[in-house]
C-alpha cells in the first residue's frame, strides 16, 4: 500500500507539472495552428525571474512567484508582437513559425546563459518540511505543486468555458474567419493565448526547478515531454492534454519506482508509439476528413 501511495503522489506531482507545460502548448496549437519551439524557454524565463526576484530584489515567496508568472506572460506577449503577428498571414506559416520560434529559443537561452552563467542554481521558491501518512512521508513541496497547478488549470478552464474572453478563444480556434465576422479580433485573441501559454509555462518552470535545479537548458526536457503529451492527447486538445499529462505522470512514476529513473522516459515513449499506432490522431483528436 505504501508503494502505491508513493507512486500516486509522485505521479500526480509529475503530472501536475506536465499539465501546466502541455496545456499552454495545446492551447497555442489549437487556436493558432502553431508549434511553439520556444515553449521550453518560457519555462526557463519564469524560473529565473522567480529566482532573481528573491536573490537580487529580496522579494517574499508569493511576490517572487508572481514575478515569475509575469515574466512568462511578458515573453509570450513580446514574442507575439515582435515575431508571430508579422508571420501569421505569410505563406507556409506553420513551417516558418517553427524555425522562427526555434530562433527565439536559442536567442533567449544565450541571453540567460550570459546573464546568469552556466552554473546551476538552487531554486529558493521551495516549501520545506513534510508530514506522514502512515509510513509514507509526503513533502509540503508536492502538496504546494499540486495545489498551485490545480488552481491555475481550474482558473484557465473557467475562463475558457464561462467567460466572453474564453468564448472568443474557442470561436477563433473553431473558425477564425467566422469569428472575425462576429466581431472577434483574432490578433488580440492570439496575443492573449500566447500570454496564457507563457504564464502556465512559467509556473511549470518554477515548479520543475524547485525539484531539480536552475540551468539555462532546464526547459528542453519538459518541452519534449509537453510535445509528447500533446501528440498523445491529440494536437490542439486542451482537456486531452491535461488528462494525458496526469496519466503519463502516473505511468512514469510507476516505472521509475519499480525499474529506476533511467527507464521512465524511454518506456513512456514506447507507450506513446503504441497509442499512436492504435489512434494516429491521438486519444482525444479527430481524423481530418477531406471531401473532394
Amino acid at each position: 500500500m505504501d508503494a502505491i501511495l508513493q507512486i500516486i503522489i509522485t505521479g500526480l506531482t509529475l503530472g501536475a507539472m506536465y499539465a501546466l507545460a502541455s496545456v499552454g502548448l495545446a492551447l497555442t496549437y489549437g487556436t493558432m495552428g502553431m508549434f511553439n519551439m520556444a515553449h521550453g524557454v518560457f519555462m526557463t524565463v519564469g524560473a529565473y525571474a522567480a529566482y532573481a526576484a528573491v536573490a537580487y530584489l529580496g522579494l517574499p515567496f508569493p511576490l517572487a512567484l508572481v514575478a515569475g508568472l509575469a515574466a512568462g506572460a511578458a515573453i509570450g506577449a513580446v514574442m507575439y508582437l515582435l515575431v508571430v503577428r508579422h508571420m501569421l498571414k505569410t505563406e507556409g506559416f506553420e513551417i516558418n513559425i517553427i524555425v522562427a520560434t526555434a530562433g527565439v529559443s536559442i536567442l533567449c537561452g544565450d541571453l540567460i546563459l550570459k546573464t546568469f552563467g552556466a552554473y546551476p542554481f538552487r531554486q529558493p521558491l521551495q516549501i520545506d518540511g513534510e508530514f506522514r501518512v502512515g509510513d509514507l512521508a509526503v513533502t509540503y513541496q508536492s502538496v504546494g505543486i499540486l495545489t498551485a497547478a490545480a488552481a491555475l488549470i481550474g482558473l484557465m478552464a473557467w475562463m475558457l468555458t464561462k467567460t466572453r474572453f474564453g468564448l472568443a478563444i474557442r470561436a477563433t480556434a473553431m473558425n477564425r474567419e467566422a469569428a472575425m465576422l462576429m466581431g472577434v479580433k483574432a490578433g488580440r485573441v492570439y496575443l492573449q493565448v500566447l500570454v496564457i501559454a507563457g504564464l502556465l509555462a512559467a509556473a511549470a518552470g518554477v515548479m520543475i526547478s524547485s525539484l531539480a535545479s536552475l540551468s539555462p537548458q532546464m526547459g528542453l526536457d519538459p518541452q519534449v515531454r509537453a510535445f509528447v503529451i500533446c501528440v498523445v492527447a491529440g494536437l490542439g486538445s486542451v482537456p486531452g492534454a491535461g488528462f494525458a499529462a496526469i496519466t503519463l505522470g502516473l505511468f512514469e512514476a510507476a516505472i521509475q519506482y519499480y525499474y529506476g529513473v533511467s527507464y521512465g522516459f524511454p518506456l513512456m515513449l514506447a507507450l506513446v508509439i503504441v497509442v499512436l499506432i492504435w489512434k494516429p490522431a491521438g486519444l482525444f483528436g479527430q481524423q481530418e476528413v477531406i471531401r473532394s
